[in-house]
């Protein structure tokens, strides 16, 4: 892996050059004739030579390369991920950013702007300038089914900004999680085309999921998956937020020295704050004791910063804390010791994200590009994630399982979480301290506290008050045109042969020269049935009523009644006018209606497991599998079903006369899984359950020489999900141990960790060092998994209350 050497970073000297001493002339003034751009790529240019049969007589036409405008700027989009409104210093929160503060003062505050309420979509809106459903991208990628609105494949009609960019003379990179690949294209065996190097990127590094970890994470260069190894001497202090970084910085300096004329396009997206919240030590301790005030009184500080710097009106009205979430004041001695704790990695993480983005930065100065880049820092793509429960976790499968996680049992390791081996996160009324002034979070695309989001512009010489706010009304899907317009490039009729949809963002650049320049009239949000529509000032709100830390799996519910608020003089969704303005929200409902129809946002769908096709795709809905050495980096909605049912894992493999050691087949790693493995030359098979329980079997015999064909046989207890289950362990025929598993993972083992054969490739499942690959020959690895039962109508009844009561559960 390759690391960059820093020099001492200085932020302060790295954005000095942004302060903007005159307003330049935009890059779209162009004053030579300019190829057509309207269709991409642009047509050659018809030959000018002459020919003739001798070359002595011939003329070579000039080479013309195609080049971006003239004064074309270099463009730094950054988007860090799960972080609500006030969570930065920026806009009020106590987590220090320098490096947003220093942008802010040179740039422009956007406190009007708008993200989807949930991860992909968001993405997919920013990187094409179109509405998330218009593109298929109406819930995440991983919870896609066939509705035109919620395919999870971005069409060709939509082509993302790098794409346009790089047509038209940039050269792009993608730095950091990308989650636009529908789950049937992520393994290495393609197809490629949603994947960020046939969007548009000519380089990526960084993970294609919803998440990774910090100290172990599955990383891809390009398509090719890499094993992870921190660099010598690093091993202890090794984390992704640095290592992007550093590859960020080392790709501006490469294209420096050999395109130094080119102008770039990078889009950095660290996956930083997404869940599991990890961080150093050293960065989480810097905030020791701050949170100990509580959720209700950081709300109360933080609502009093924000005035105080100007990102809310002074008449803006706190709203109440729902009736849902625990006062601070209700927890427990313990409880508040385990919520502050979760909350201070929280800000370790956010802390050292906003610092290795200051690094990105500073090697932008170094070679002279700074005083000619538009930067675009949008910290959070949904609102603050209110899905670490109420108490919040130091194993957030644990919640996705259905299993609470008792502040005695982390009060155990508190030190130690947002470490290697831990995959926290913080209660959800953390994230709704985090969306103050707003109401609700992540997921919930009603109301403020799940779409709005700060956005922070910086570009030297075009802004005509550096340190100012803006307060028009931005969407998401602004950005791409807002770019393009910048950059002096048209918006495509045609890329690649396919004409282009619409683009429903509008550019915003006009806002960077003049404060009163018009927003936009009109938007909708909605997401897994919470949806809403704003409109000239006003907007009407309809909640499903199902709790953002969730998991509703058959859809039943009764929606919350319409809502209406003047956000013209209401800032923050605080008084509901419904009751006394029914005409209005009458005609609200109506364009919501017509917006939805337009933008294929029916059918409306509350459901997260159930919305979901009916059947995973290859190989994940298979019976009997044959797997060779080099099936890896399986995500778990791909990898072969073993859950809930019984199963058998049949390895053939060569022994050298030397012996052998290493993982035949893994899935999951430190949070939960399983893993068959020899070790010392021994046949062994660990299951780990959330950490929680830990079974293993090891042979009593090392294997011999030659060939071996290695069985585990698991047999679950069945009559539901998470049952018991007894394992044996069979060498050559025989019998060479058993076990009992009391509880078995019911719904996932890991969202970021994967199923893989020949070695582990995270994480480790068992007590080895992963990747901890086989050194003998695997020949085959075969699995025969039992058909998975459908739960009956009572069973599952019983399971969507079960995920509703464990999600309010408390110790």
């Amino acid at each position: 892996m390759k690391r960059v050497q820093r020099s001492k970073w200085q932020l302060a000297s790295a954005l000095s050059l942004l302060t903007a001493t005159s307003i330049s002339a935009p890059a779209f003034a162009q004053t030579s004739p300019q190829p057509d751009r309207t269709t991409l790529p642009v047509p050659p240019s018809p030959f000018t030579g002459s020919i003739t049969p001798d070359y002595r007589t011939s003329t070579a036409q000039p080479a013309s390369p195609l080049t971006a405008p003239q004064g074309a700027p270099n463009i730094l989009l950054i988007l860090l991920d799960d972080a609500g409104y006030s969570q930065t210093a920026t806009f009020g929160g106590l987590i220090p950013t320098p490096t947003l503060d220093a942008l802010a003062r040179n740039g422009l505050r956007y406190t009007r702007f708008h993200v989807t309420a949930l991860c992909s979509p968001t993405r997919a809106a920013l990187l094409t300038g179109r509405n998330n459903h218009a593109v298929g991208m109406g819930t995440i990628v991983n919870w896609a089914n066939n509705y035109p609105g919620y395919t999870g494949s971005i069409p060709k009609s939509a082509a993302f900004v790098s794409q346009i960019l790089r047509e038209n003379g940039y050269t792009t990179a993608s730095i950091g999680k990308w989650h636009l690949i529908p789950d049937a294209e992520t393994t290495f065996a393609g197809p490629y085309d949603h994947w960020p190097t046939h969007q548009g990127f000519d380089y990526f590094y960084g993970f294609i999921g919803a998440e990774t970890d910090q100290w172990h994470p599955e990383l891809t260069e390009g398509t090719q998956p890499l094993e992870m190894k921190p660099p010598p001497g690093r091993e202890s202090d090794y984390t992704l937020n640095e290592d992007l970084s550093n590859h960020a910085s080392a790709w501006i300096l490469q294209q420096t020295a050999l395109a130094p004329d080119r102008p770039l396009f990078m889009y950095y997206a660290p996956g930083a704050t997404h869940a599991p919240l990890q961080a150093p030590k050293q960065w989480i301790d810097r905030f020791k004791g701050k949170f100990d005030l509580g959720w209700d009184k950081y709300r109360e500080e933080v609502f009093a910063r924000q005035k105080k710097l100007g990102v809310v009106p002074q008449d803006t009205v706190l709203t109440p804390r729902p009736a849902e979430l625990p006062a601070w004041d209700s927890l427990t001695p313990d409880e508040k010791k385990v919520a502050a704790r979760l909350m201070e990695v929280f800000a370790g993480m956010m802390a050292q994200a906003d610092y290795e983005i200051g690094h990105v930065i500073e090697t932008l100065r170094q070679t002279g590009r700074l005083d000619n880049t538009l930067i675009l820092y949008i910290p959070g793509d949904n609102g603050a994630s209110m899905e670490g429960n109420l108490k919040g976790t130091d194993n957030i499968m644990e919640q996705v399982n259905g299993l609470p996680s008792p502040a005695s049992e982390i009060l155990k390791h508190l030190d130690t979480i947002g470490l290697s081996g831990t995959n926290p996160h913080y209660p959800a009324a953390w994230a709704w301290a985090g969306n103050t002034p707003f109401q609700w979070g992540k997921r919930i695309g009603s109301h403020l506290g799940g779409t709005r989001d700060p956005l922070v512009v910086s570009w030297p010489g075009h802004i005509s008050d550096p340190g100012g706010t803006r307060s028009q009304y931005e969407h998401v899907i602004d950005v791409t045109p807002t770019i393009l317009e910048a950059a002096g490039i048209p918006i495509p009729n045609s890329v690649d042969g396919t004409a282009q949809q619409r683009m429903d963002g509008v550019s915003f650049a006009s806002t960077f020269r003049d404060a009163a320049a018009p927003g936009r009239t009109t938007q909708y949000f909605e997401m897994h049935g919470n949806r809403s529509i704003y409109h000239d000032g006003w907007l009407a709100a309809q909640r499903t009523g199902l709790l953002p830390w969730a998991y509703a799996l058959n859809g039943d519910y009764k929606p919350m009644p319409w809502e209406l608020y003047h956000l013209s003089d209401d800032y923050s969704e605080a008084h509901d006018l419904a009751a006394s303005n029914p005409a209005k929200l009458h005609e609200l409902e109506t364009l919501f209606d017509q917006e939805a129809e337009r933008n294929h946002v029916f059918p409306i769908d509350p459901r997260i497991s159930g919305r979901q096709h009916p059947n995973p795709p290859p190989p994940g809905g298979r019976e009997f599998y044959t797997f060779y050495p080099g099936a890896t980096h399986l995500y778990d909605a791909l990898a072969p079903g073993t859950r809930n049912r019984s199963h058998t894992f049949t390895a053939y493999i060569t022994m050298p006369a030397a012996g052998a050691d290493g993982v035949l087949v893994a899935e999951g790693g430190e949070a939960s899984g399983y893993s068959l493995y020899i070790q010392n030359g021994h046949p062994a098979y660990a299951y780990n359950y959330f950490r929680r329980e830990r079974t293993s079997i090891i042979a009593k015999d090392p294997l011999p020489p030659g060939d071996s064909i290695i069985e585990l046989r698991f047999v679950y207890d069945g009559g539901g999900q998470g049952k018991g289950a007894n394992v044996t362990l069979m060498v050559n025929g025989k019998e060479a141990g058993h076990a009992r598993i009391e509880h078995t993972v019911p719904r996932a083992y890991s969202y970021e960790e994967t199923f893989d054969v020949g070695e582990d490739a995270a994480t480790p499942v068992g007590p080895y060092t992963s990747p901890f690959p086989f050194q003998g020959k695997l020949q085959r690895l075969e699995l025969r998994s039992d058909p998975l039962p459908a739960l009956t109508a009572t069973e599952q009844k019983k399971e969507s209350e079960t995920v509703r009561q464990i999600t309010a559960a408390r110790d």
